[in-house]
């Protein structure tokens, strides 16, 4: 058998590897979505009492992180990089997440992506404020707006009704539905396009246009999923988000 042959061999085993490892988690984040977002809001008794008050932020914190996750799920898809041996598979897992999240087109954000990898922190990346005096705030309005809009605003309308039908709380859908999904936003926004892309004193230090942080294993997979390492995901961005801190920590001994 020749090195060609086990090389070949080898990196089939790893897509496979990948992919089985991909597909799992997809299904943990989205299944953990799903049952918490259900059971907060419809079976969660209201009003809340004294006993089960206390609960409320944990559950806004847990539905805003896993807002986050299925997010990350859905662009690891753009790539194709969840279940890269059943490349069919990923935009419709792609698809999923984002409709849960907020009814986002798939297809519409993955072409918005690639226009950001292509032109990262220019005029032509849609996730950019290119303004001189760039804002914060306008930043992140102008990043919410680029992908929420009136299609993605009636199809949440619709849902809220079904959901009222249904017999859910308005304040059940407030405060687990509306909230944690506003705040996961914003927590996307910081930590996987403010802080990797922003202007500074100090240049970019190449084409990519982008900084990675440095925070320990569990405080990345906190923020963000290890999104944070932006600058291994855009100089590889054929790996998945559970590998980056591999990725990262080898660039860090190479800069040693």
């Amino acid at each position: 058998m020749t090195t060609d042959t086990l090389l070949t061999q080898g990196m089939a085993q790893d897509r496979m590897r990948q992919s089985v490892i991909g597909l799992a988690l997809a299904i943990l984040l989205i299944g953990s979505w799903l049952a918490l977002h259900i059971t907060t809001i419809f079976f969660w008794p209201f009003p809340w009492s004294e006993e089960t008050r206390w609960l409320l932020p944990f559950a806004v914190l847990g539905l805003t992180w896993l807002y986050v996750a299925i997010f990350i799920v859905a662009h690891d898809c753009m790539h194709g990089t969840v279940t890269p041996s059943w490349p069919w598979l990923n935009p419709w897992i792609g698809r999923l997440c984002l409709f849960l999240y907020a009814a986002f087109s798939f297809d519409r954000m993955r072409e918005a992506h690639r226009q950001h990898h292509q032109n990262p922190a220019t005029e032509h990346d849609p996730d950019f404020d290119a303004r001189e005096d760039d804002s914060f705030w306008f930043w992140y309005l102008k990043f919410f707006a680029e992908y929420f809009g009136f299609r993605e605003f009636m199809i949440v309308f619709a849902v809220t009704g079904l959901y009222m039908a249904a017999g859910a709380p308005y304040q059940a859908l407030l405060m687990f539905w509306m909230l944690p999904s506003m705040l996961s936003s914003l927590q996307l926004f910081v930590f996987g396009t403010y802080l990797p892309h922003r202007r500074l004193e100090e240049p970019y230090t190449d084409r990519h246009r982008t900084r990675s942080n440095d925070y320990p294993w569990i405080v990345s997979l906190l923020t963000c999923l290890h999104f944070g390492y932006h600058h291994e995901h855009h100089s590889t961005p054929g790996v998945p988000w559970w590998r980056l801190p591999q990725l990262h920590a080898q660039r860090r001994e190479r800069r040693t």
